[in-house]
This record gives structure tokens, sequence and C-alpha cells, in this order.
């Protein structure tokens, strides 16, 4: 079930700028926080998030629609609903990492709000890009880019 939502292939030839004209706002990327912390009510994000209703019911629709969200029903008179993330969402998770630990090394002064954890073990997570090959980390001044299959001439 790949790009089933895509944008404008005219306007994006470069992935960045597809995911933030997916994502790219701050209460998109604020609401895909909640529900990967268990956040799955329209009412509780709303609560959580202090974000007008109408704006809630915007970007979880955009959500819903470009399928990272699926509406569950969790009551029925009246018809009510919980966000889920799919599994496209789901793949979110490693981005969102990475904005948290800049914001933990350049935005918090104090240390880090939050810590991620390793469910099992409880040990402080540590995000890092790695290349299958060969298994090292690869720092980003390693990193090149090269144009790949989906690039227009």
């Amino acid at each position: 079930m790949q790009n089933t939502v895509q944008p404008d292939q005219e306007k994006f030839d470069c992935s960045i700028a597809a995911t933030l004209d997916t994502i790219g706002d701050r209460w998109t990327l604020l609401i895909l926080r909640d529900l990967f912390k268990g956040v799955r009510r329209f009412e509780d994000l709303q609560k959580n998030l202090g974000i007008a209703r109408n704006l809630l019911s915007d970007r979880l629709n955009k959500l819903v629609s470009h399928e990272i969200v699926v509406r569950v029903p969790y009551q029925h008179r009246p018809v009510r609903h919980e966000y889920r993330l799919t599994s496209k969402g789901l793949d979110l998770s490693p981005s969102l990492v990475a904005l948290m630990h800049w914001g933990d090394t350049w935005c918090a002064t104090e240390g880090p709000p939050t810590v991620l954890v390793h469910g099992d073990c409880d040990t402080p997570l540590q995000h890092a890009v790695s290349c299958p090959t060969c298994s090292l980390t690869v720092p980003p001044k390693k990193i090149r880019s090269k144009s790949g299959p989906g690039r227009r001439q």
C-alpha cells in the first residue's frame, strides 16, 4: 500500500518537500507525537494539545486521507472514533525521534524534557544513521546523496 495519495509530482522532486507537504506543520507533528504516546481519542488529543477543534479535525482528516492514521469506532451511540497509526504512520517514528534528538541537543537548556527508553530493559535510546552493509554508524559529513530511480530527468 505504497504511495496511495501522491503529492503533485511536478511540485515535488524531493522526498523532504513531499513529506513536509504531508506532515510538516507544527500541529500535525504534535498530533503524531501524542498518537505515538498512545493518545487516540479526539477529546484527549484536543485537551492534551490545547488545539482548536477545527484545526484538530482538519489535521486528523489529512492524516486519514494520507493513510497515516485510521479512524476506528469505539462507541456506536453516538458514533465516536479513535485514531490509530497505520504501518505508514508507524514508519514516521524515526523521523520524530530525530527531531526530538535535535531539540534535546539544541533547544533543551536543562536537559531533555522526555527520555525515550527501550521498553524491555529501560535503557535510554540513541538515534543514529547506520549502513546496512558494514553496520557502521555514519556521521552527517560522511553521508552523500545520488540520483535515485524516482528522480525526473
